[in-house]
């Protein structure tokens, strides 16, 4: 019996012959409900939840950005839904669409969130008593003349028949089954958040890649503008120098530049081939489909005049990771209590009640349903593993360690999601200030372009200068345009530190319906699915709230 109570509490009728009941025992099942009453209400009587209550941890606290600074950003409540509706590209906006509905890494989360609810019903269904089946044979049997127990004159074969339903119980005593609850809905608002976390993610990558694309057109059509403007200068050094007016070392220096500034767009060419398939990839498309979706080249999405942040507080309430990670210190510390439970002695309610006959004597197959072949068991029973050899408190302390490590971890999220959120602001405003220095000189590199020009057919300076003059041009237009795209590159890295694109709506549907329709061909999913709406996720475990049979008691 040590064993059965070990393993979940698994009864059977084996040794349960109540073939010559009297008649004192018409009304076993009356007798069975009165008692399985009286010791459910002794067990629960005394049941309490070992191991810590979760508590939020404590963390860093900012009450204002060290970075903002004249008014490109500010802190008035920032909108963050459709954040990228800023640019006001309708290209990226149709992006960005297709990417939530199409991204596989994004599907992927979705499906972990699946995984995660019908991992809680499982858990759910352990409050119930972990053992319920019914069953029924019918066998005959013979018995050797030479056997022991043989009497002369019984029978020697015979059928027995016998249908019953067992249930057993592991009453949740000190709470192991209530903790296994709060860790498995602590997984879940996890799972949530981890799924808001890819939403930030995609979002930001695929606006990322798009301001890429577009920054990568710009400078191989300023490098090509700039092939042409050598190629009219390596055409004058040739005619100057038919003419007599110059040497062949103007030519060679023409025909260098131009082939340096030639071999800058391949480079560039193929960054932006590199950069449409990683568009591919993030819209769950094969390379060379995005095309259409892009377009012909157009220009770098231009960030607003001012941008609104919010305030620190708000960060850590909107951050994914930041939820993800206290949640993972919430599941922790409920695993706490299911270890800790180990040390104490298992609780257990069990019962059997079936009907036996057989067709020895005056008895056969038709007295089955007669209240005289009614067999019943009930009763409570406990196992404690006393004997361990300190596994089971070294067990508790090696959780402990676990939810240290969490509490640790989320403190240290907390401080990178500061860090961030200060880095991409100050990268955002310290971009905005190299872009006008960069077009400012990339507007004097024109100009001395220009002038070097005219005055080496004028024959006023050598073609050095006209070399110099190009290759700084050539350099400035693109430091210029690659400033440029930074700036919304910076904006882009500043929304996802805030946590931006996760609410962009409510009934998205966590996988396409082509995947649940194969889904349900294959399982019944009941109520799981459809998977339509991202839950809240912003809701922390609790271990009472969903006890399906009796109500816990306060500690």
């Amino acid at each position: 019996m040590g064993n059965e109570l070990m393993n979940g509490i698994d009864f059977s009728e084996k040794g349960c012959d109540h073939s010559t009941a009297t008649k004192k025992q018409r009304h076993p099942a009356r007798h069975g409900r009165l008692l399985l009453s009286a010791c459910i209400a002794l067990t629960i009587a005394g049941c309490t939840t070992v191991g810590p209550d979760y508590q939020p941890p404590k963390a860093a606290r900012m009450d204002n950005w060290v970075e903002i600074e004249g008014g490109a950003v500010n802190t008035a409540p920032a909108d963050l839904r459709n954040w990228w509706k800023v640019f006001n590209d309708p290209t990226l906006d149709l992006l960005v669409e297709k990417a939530l509905d199409q991204n596989l890494s994004l599907q992927v989360a979705g499906l972990r969130i699946i995984q995660a609810r019908a991992q809680l019903g499982i858990v759910r269904g352990m409050l119930y008593p972990q053992s319920q089946t019914a069953g029924g044979s019918a066998t005959r049997q013979r018995i050797s003349e030479n056997s022991p127990n043989f009497s002369p004159g019984a029978e020697k074969s015979f059928a027995n028949y016998q249908a019953g339903f067992d249930a057993a119980w592991e009453v949740d005593f000190w709470g192991r089954y209530r903790r296994g609850l709060e860790a498995a809905d602590a997984n879940l608002a996890s799972s949530v958040a981890a799924y808001q976390q890819g939403m930030v993610s995609l979002t930001a990558e695929v606006a990322s890649t798009y301001i890429a694309i577009r920054t990568f057109e710009e400078r191989i059509r300023l490098a090509e503008n700039n092939v042409t403007l050598q190629k009219k200068s390596l055409n004058i050094a040739q005619v100057r120098f038919q003419n007599g007016a110059t040497t062949e070392l103007d030519v060679q220096q023409a025909k260098s530049n131009l082939a340096n500034t030639q071999a800058l767009i391949p480079t560039l060419v193929r960054d932006l081939r590199q950069a449409r398939h990683s568009l591919a990839i993030l819209l769950g498309m094969v390379p060379g489909e995005v095309d259409q979706l892009l377009g012909p080249p157009g220009n770098i999405p231009v960030a607003p005049i001012e941008t609104a942040i919010g305030i620190p507080a708000e960060l850590l309430r909107r951050r994914p990771d930041v939820r993800q990670a206290e949640l993972a210190a919430a599941m922790e510390s409920a695993r706490i209590g299911i270890k800790e439970a180990d040390l104490y002695p298992s609780f257990s309610l069990f019962g059997s009640i079936g009907l036996q006959t057989s067709d020895t004597g005056n008895s056969d197959l038709s007295d089955i349903t007669s209240s005289d072949s009614i067999t019943y068991s009930i009763g409570p029973g406990f196992t404690w593993n006393i004997f361990n050899y300190g596994r089971l408190k070294n067990s508790v302390r090696a959780q402990d360690a676990a939810f240290q490590q969490q509490l640790i971890n989320y403190q240290n999220t907390v401080l990178k999601a500061y860090q961030e959120t200060e880095d991409a602001i100050v990268g955002f405003l310290e971009s905005q200030k190299e872009a006008r220095y960069r077009a400012e000189s990339a507007k004097a590199a024109q100009r001395s372009t220009r002038l070097a020009s005219v005055q080496y057919r004028e024959g006023a300076v050598d073609f050095q200068r006209v070399v110099d003059s190009e290759r700084t041009l050539v350099n400035q237009q693109d430091l210029e345009t690659t400033a440029r795209g930074s700036i919304a590159l910076h904006l882009v890295a500043t929304y996802k530190a805030l946590g931006g694109g996760w609410e962009t709506e409510k009934n998205r549907p966590l996988i396409p319906d082509s995947v649940q329709d194969a889904m349900r061909k294959r399982t019944d999913w009941g109520e799981v699915l459809p998977a339509t709406g991202i839950p809240d996720g912003q809701r922390l475990p609790a271990a009472a709230k969903d006890q399906p049979l009796f109500p816990p008691l306060d500690r």
